[in-house]
Formats: C-alpha cells, sequence, structure tokens
C-alpha cells in the first residue's frame, strides 16, 4: 500500500492515487512548470486510516435517512462525522511515514521545518458534468511534523464538510466511492495570487484567456470572498482587450506567527492594479503552456512571489458548452438604464422580480422566477438559486460559489458588482445579463432596427468528420440542449431511471393514486424534451433500470424489498417484466410521441441474459401497437458475459442493434463492485476479459449486419475507443463533455486503420 507519493512520481493518470489536485501538480512538475516542491498522502492512506480506525460504519449510520435540505440536520451530522475523523488515532505506520516524507521535504527546501499547505485533493474533483472544486478544506501556514499529521487528518474529514455531502447527494454519488488525498505543499508566501481560465468561461471564446488577480495569498480569490480583478487577454497576440479592477476591501496574510488572517488593504492598494500589464501578459504566457502541455481548456491557481511566478493547481474547465448558444441582446440594443456594472459569472438574460437575502434563514423569500440578490452566496442558499431566474452578488469572482453554481444550474448571474444589497429593493423589476456583467432596470426592450445589416460572413473551421459515429449519454431532460450542443450524432443512451427519480414519487404509487396516464404524460415530457433537441439525430432510451436502493428513497418506495446487494438483485429488464403495466406506460409514452412525429426515438432494453426475455419483451410492445424492428429500431444492452457469450442467439431472436454497457459488464465479468472501496481499486474497464467479450461482440454482429454501440464509462476513455474502432464498432456514446476528445480520438484512429491498410497493400504488392 502506498501512503506516500511525490511530484516526480506522478502524472493525470493518478487522479485513484493522488487525486485530481495532486495528480495535476505532478503532471505540471515533470512538464517543467513553475511549482513548488510537495508531496501527496495518498488516496489509499485515507482508505486505509478509515479501515483501521473503524469508522466506515458509523459514518454510514450518521449519513442514514439524511435530509440534506435540512440545514441544521446536515451541519449537525457533517460536524458529528468530522469529529469523529479527527479525534480518531491514526495508525502508526502511517502516522510516521508522513512525518519522515515531511522531513525530506524540509531537506528539499533546505530549512529547518519547513512552511507548507496542506491541501484536500479528492478523486472525484473533476467528473463529467459535476465539479466538486472547492467542497473540501486547505489549511495554509502549517509548520512542524505533528502539524502536518494533524491537518492531513483534518483534510480527510473535510470530505464531509456540508457543502461536499450535500453535493455527492444531489448529483447521486456515493459516499465512499470518493476517496481523499493530501497534498503537503511548499507554501508560497504570495504577494499577490489569483486563478487564471485558459478560456473565457463566460463569453465561452476559445480565443480569449482570463485572469483574476488580488493582493495576497490565493484563498480570498478562490473562496469568492475577495472581488478580484480581472484581465482578458487575446492568446494570439497576447494583448490586453478587457479590465476590470476591482475595489479590494480584505486580503489573506500570513502573519509573523505564521497564521493565516483577513486584514484590511492598504488605501492605496484597494483600487491599483493588482498585476502590471507586463505581469499579466508573463502569466498568460505560462498560461498557454499549460493549455498546449494538456490539449484542453484548463482552470489554473496561481501565486506571486519575489518576481516569481508559481502554479498550485490545474484542472479542465469543465462548464464550457461549446454550440449553438441563444442570441444574446447587445448592450447598444437596449432601452434601458443601467443600475449596475459587475462580472458577468453565468451567461444568458432573465428578468424578475428582487428578492434581497442577507443570510440564508431568509431563502423562503425567494420565489420560481425571482432574481436572488445577496453578499454572497453559500451551500444552504442551493434551494433558492434552483428557484431563481438570476443571480447577482455584491462579492466574489469567477471562481466563488455563485458563479460555479449558476454555470452547472445554467442560471444567468453577475457577481463582484460591490453595492447590489445597496442599490437594488425589493420588489424591483430587473433584467440581468449574465455575460456582460449588467443589471437593467426593468425589463429591456429592443431598439427596431432602422436598416437591415449587410450579411456577415463566418469563417469557421472545418468540422471533424468520422465514420465511426460519436453520440452523448443523457441522463436528465434539463441537460438535452447542452447535450446537443456538442454536435454529437444522437444520444446513445437516455436513461429512463434519471426521470422516475425526478418525480419524487414511485411509480408504482403515481399509478395506484394518479393512474396510468400521470405516469404516461410525465414520461412523455421528460423524453420529448430530448427527443427534440436532439431532433433527427436519434435517441436511444433504455427502459427503467434502477436499482431497489434508489427507488427505496422515493415517496411511495418504503415497500421496495432490502436486498444484500442491489446491483445482483432485482432491476434491469427482470424487473420490468415483473411489473409489465411499467413497461407498458414506457412504451405507450414512446408510441405516443413516434405518433406526433418523433420518429428519432429508439428502445433498447437493460441487462438482458437470455434470448425470452427479448421475446417477451416483443410480445408486450406488440400488445400496445408497437412492431420491434419494423415500426421503431430495437436493440439489447450487452452488460452482462451471458449476453456477450450467446450474442448470436440475441441476433436470431432479431434485433436492430447492441449496445454494451461496459460499466456493469466490467462488474459482472471479474467480480468487482466498483461501489465498494475495499476492492473498487481493482475495477478496470480495460481488464483483458472484459476487452475479449467487447471484442467478440463487435465482430459477431458486424458479420451479421447488426449495428453496435457503447455507452458505458469506458466510451468517454481514448485508448479504449482506440481499440473500439479497430474491431469496427459502428458508435461511440460518450458523456457530455468527452465527446469532443472522443470525435478526436475516433479520427485519428480511422486515418490511423486506413493508413496501415495502404501500407499494408503497399507492402503486399511489392
Amino acid at each position: 500500500m502506498k501512503f506516500i507519493a511525490w511530484l516526480d512520481e506522478l502524472s493525470n493518470k493518478d487522479v485513484e492515487l493522488a487525486g485530481g489536485k495532486g495528480a495535476s501538480l505532478g503532471e505540471m512538475w515533470n512538464a517543467g512548470l513553475p511549482v513548488p516542491p510537495a508531496f501527496v498522502v495518498t488516496a489509499e492512506a485515507y482508505r486505509y486510516f478509515i479501515k483501521e480506525t473503524g469508522l466506515m460504519d458509523k459514518i454510514k449510520e450518521l449519513l442514514k435517512g439524511l435530509d440534506i435540505n435540512d440545514t441544521d440536520a446536515l451541519n449537525e451530522t457533517s460536524k458529528k462525522i468530522r469529529s469523529l475523523i479527527e479525534e480518531a488515532e491514526m495508525p502508526e505506520d502511517l502516522k510516521l511515514a508522513i512525518i519522515e516524507a515531511y522531513n525530506k521535504l524540509c531537506e528539499i527546501c533546505g530549512e529547518e521545518e519547513v512552511t507548507v499547505a496542506v491541501r484536500s485533493s479528492a478523486t472525484a474533483e473533476d467528473l463529467p458534468n459535476a465539479s466538486f472544486a472547492g467542497q473540501q478544506d486547505t489549511y495554509l501556514n502549517i509548520k512542524g511534523a505533528e502539524n502536518v499529521v494533524k491537518y492531513v487528518q483534518k483534510c480527510f474529514s473535510s470530505l464531509f464538510t456540508p457543502r461536499a455531502i450535500f453535493y455527492r447527494e444531489q448529483q447521486g454519488f456515493d459516499h465512499f466511492k470518493v476517496a481523499l488525498a493530501a497534498v503537503v505543499q511548499k507554501l508560497v508566501n504570495a504577494e499577490k495570487a489569483g486563478v487564471m481560465f485558459t478560456v473565457n468561461p463566460i463569453s465561452e471564446n476559445y480565443d480569449e484567456l482570463v485572469i483574476e488577480a488580488a493582493w495576497g495569498l490565493g484563498e480570498g480569490v478562490v473562496s469568492g470572498s475577495v472581488s478580484p480583478d480581472t484581465y482578458i487577454v487575446n492568446k494570439k497576440t497576447l494583448e490586453i482587450i478587457d479590465k476590470h479592477i476591482a475595489r479590494k476591501e480584505t486580503m489573506f496574510i500570513k502573519d509573523e506567527k505564521g497564521e493565516t488572517k483577513v486584514v484590511e488593504v492598504p488605501e492605496d492598494l484597494k483600487e491599483k492594479q493588482v498585476l502590471s500589464d507586463d505581469e499579466i501578459k508573463e502569466l498568460a504566457k505560462i498560461g498557454l503552456k499549460i493549455e498546449n502541455h494538456y490539449g484542453k481548456p484548463m482552470d489554473v491557481e496561481w501565486a506571486y512571489e519575489k518576481g516569481k511566478f508559481y502554479m498550485l493547481q490545474a484542472r479542465p474547465i469543465t462548464t464550457l458548452k461549446k454550440g449553438k448558444k441563444e442570441k444574446k441582446a447587445k448592450e447598444e440594443d437596449i432601452e434601458a438604464k443601467i443600475l449596475l456594472k459587475g462580472i458577468g459569472a453565468s451567461p444568458g438574460i432573465a428578468t424578475g422580480v428582487v428578492k434581497i437575502i442577507h443570510d440564508v434563514s431568509e431563502i423562503d423569500k425567494v420565489k420560481e422566477g425571482d432574481i436572488l440578490v445577496t453578499e454572497m452566496t453559500t451551500p444552504d442558499m442551493v434551494p433558492a438559486m434552483k428557484k431563481a431566474a438570476a443571480i447577482v452578488t455584491d462579492e466574489g469572482g469567477l471562481t466563488c460559489h455563485a458563479a460555479i453554481v449558476s454555470r452547472e444550474l445554467g442560471t444567468p448571474c453577475v457577481v463582484g458588482t460591490k453595492k447590489a444589497t445597496k442599490v437594488l429593493k425589493d420588489g424591483m423589476i430587473v433584467t440581468v445579463d449574465g455575460e456582460k456583467g449588467i443589471v437593467y432596470e426593468g425589463e429591456i426592450k429592443k431598439v427596431e432596427e432602422k436598416e437591415k445589416k449587410p450579411e456577415v460572413v463566418v469563417v469557421q473551421q472545418a468540422p471533424i468528420i468520422t465514420a465511426t459515429e460519436v453520440k452523448v449519454n443523457v441522463s436528465m431532460p434539463e441537460v438535452a440542449e447542452r447535450a446537443a450542443a456538442t454536435g454529437a450524432d444522437g444520444v446513445g443512451l437516455l436513461r429512463a431511471e434519471h426521470m422516475i427519480l425526478g418525480l419524487g414519487k414511485h411509480p408504482r404509487k403515481i399509478l395506484e393514486e394518479e393512474g396510468e396516464e400521470a405516469l404516461i404524460e410525465a414520461l412523455m415530457e421528460g423524453i420529448r424534451k430530448v427527443a427534440d433537441a436532439f431532433y433527427p439525430r436519434p435517441v436511444t432510451y433504455r427502459t427503467l433500470d434502477a436499482p431497489t436502493d434508489e427507488f427505496r428513497g422515493l415517496e411511495g418506495g418504503e415497500n421496495e424489498p432490502i436486498e444484500h446487494n442491489p446491483m445482483l438483485g432485482w432491476r434491469g429488464i427482470r424487473r420490468d417484466l415483473d411489473e409489465v403495466d411499467i413497461l407498458k406506460c414506457e412504451l405507450k409514452a414512446i408510441k405516443r410521441l413516434r405518433e406526433e412525429g418523433y420518429k428519432n426515438i429508439e428502445i433498447m432494453i437493460p441487462l438482458v441474459t437470455h434470448p425470452d426475455e427479448v421475446r417477451r419483451v416483443k410480445e408486450i410492445m406488440r400488445e400496445v401497437g408497437l412492431e420491434p424492428c419494423k415500426d421503431i429500431p430495437f436493440g439489447i444492452m450487452v452488460e452482462t458475459p451471458a449476453a456477450a457469450l450467446i450474442i448470436e442467439d440475441f441476433i436470431k431472436e432479431g434485433i436492430n442493434f447492441v449496445s454494451l454497457g461496459t460499466n456493469d459488464l466490467t462488474q459482472y465479468t471479474i467480480a468487482i463492485d466498483r461501489n465498494n472501496e475495499l476492492v473498487s481499486k481493482y475495477y478496470k474497464e480495460d481488464h483483458p476479459a472484459v476487452l475479449k467479450l467487447v471484442e467478440h461482440v463487435i465482430k459477431t454482429c458486424k458479420k451479421h449486419g447488426i449495428k453496435t454501440s457503447i455507452c458505458g464509462q469506458a466510451g468517454s476513455r481514448p485508448h479504449i475507443v482506440e481499440k473500439l474502432v479497430e474491431w469496427g464498432i459502428d458508435s461511440v456514446s460518450a458523456n457530455i463533455d468527452a465527446v469532443e476528445t472522443i470525435r478526436r480520438v475516433v479520427a485519428r484512429t480511422e486515418q490511423k486503420v486506413i493508413l496501415n491498410f495502404i501500407r499494408k497493400s503497399h507492402i503486399s504488392e511489392e
């Protein structure tokens, strides 16, 4: 078991060992970028700590039945869990390993007791569609071996902050699937610090780089408690094309005792530009190097000390949508008084009634469609943020809580206005432009154009065309527009269970209390949103596949059976066929949508293990008036070794396509529960046995003219996608933020296959 890893041992491939932050620092260190020396107390060390102290069962018991929307209960549960972790006795062998590593770091830095930052680094910090950044704690100015041990333990406990618990529950992540590493890094006593985005995250202009800067340590900018300067740089020319010089009231510093404290910014610095123009350009050059190294837009934390820039963290920007966006009203086209200007933090325009919130006790004031105005949002305000049509804050920059959450919700947001809570009044009607960072009085009105403007010819880079289709996985109808904007060739997997879980009520309860029509209408509404966004591109709907433990939390779910391992239990097609009335509602919803004109909807069934299941589903489809393979394309998920091994029998039964579900196929092939932290490290989708089954299915289907696709996590992993293309797969379905990357991988692999064929042909002719 590896307790300690040094930066020169790490790369981006080591997220499971070192967390997102640790892996990224290792990647930058080995790329020769300016990174302070550090070591990582690994995720394996965290799991060892939790196991050896016997804390897992106690934590699970405290989380059991927790209502995350009950703020008091959430805070109290977090407090109890954190106390358990922080008061536990750290195993002696782990403690010794940390002390030895710290002593070695002191030698490297040439100091008797080097001052360090102890930073949390979660193994799930940058997953598709979810940003975990900033949810765990960082501790600055830590000195001495015993203190480092103490604060590593505090980092471990910060995996259970109220914000982190709330977010994981909301996103459906298992609390014990996420582990935490701790980065122990020589502290940069920054004179100025901030963040840098190598693509403008608001306008999504890939030719612009954005820098945020404030005085002192970077903690204020990252946490959103300090309003920073914002500079926009043209990446091609390094010209500074825009500056927003904020009034900086407070700053974080290290005092003479080595402790971090917040002080008032000296009067002569409050409105002074933090970085000189030359420093802005120097930092931008480093940002371009980082983007070129990673090959993607990056979010970077930086610090400046004694004439030198240091990079403290780099992670991919997860909020870029890249695609057609709604047409934005131009500032000059709006007849309205400007009340406030700030930093545009989440694009979009919305009009509504102002509701000023001074603390979390007032969030019930915010109703659907209101404009939430506050000094700065907190995780406790998320329920109100979901209702708001737009969000405006006094403080914060592009990385503050309000900005991050608003971008995920797709809600217009303006931050750093300095005086929104004073200028705006409850009940006022305002319009918020979240891209330009402007709040207007009343509803906006566009000026009638006097004469038609000449057409502008826009030259775009030629799109990447691939023979292998690149589709996208969609979990919730709410993200359909964003998913469609990726340019994906269709939806390879539309999950039914997320639509059902989103209703908050068990489908059985809906049927019993509201009748069949209510369930059909609810399903139609969700499927229609996705089919409409992608029309005429195909959308493959998978029938219900929710394990019993997921249904149990719904209203009416108290009668769900309790299974020791729901993944091996009553789910997939076996449950669908036991609850035929629910399956019929799904099929009737699809039939009606196709009759409305949504001919792009396809249907597939999950977790099949025997051709009899296919035969029975076909009979039920005919009962509701759908002829499989004729009226509608019909296929199966291959998620079990059984289905893979007898794939020819399914083909004989009559199917149009096969979709490989590699998440379950991996679990069932190598007997690993990926949610079990004791064995999850052995879970590998590229295990030889899994790949052999996948290859067998693709080649057998190709021989019989049956289309093949993949919709598991493997579809978002480039090194696996290369093999799939070489074997002849027809389409790959990736997560939303991986579509562009996978399309490039597919194109490169297709070209490689063609080139190899030409080379072989040329050799044989000679």
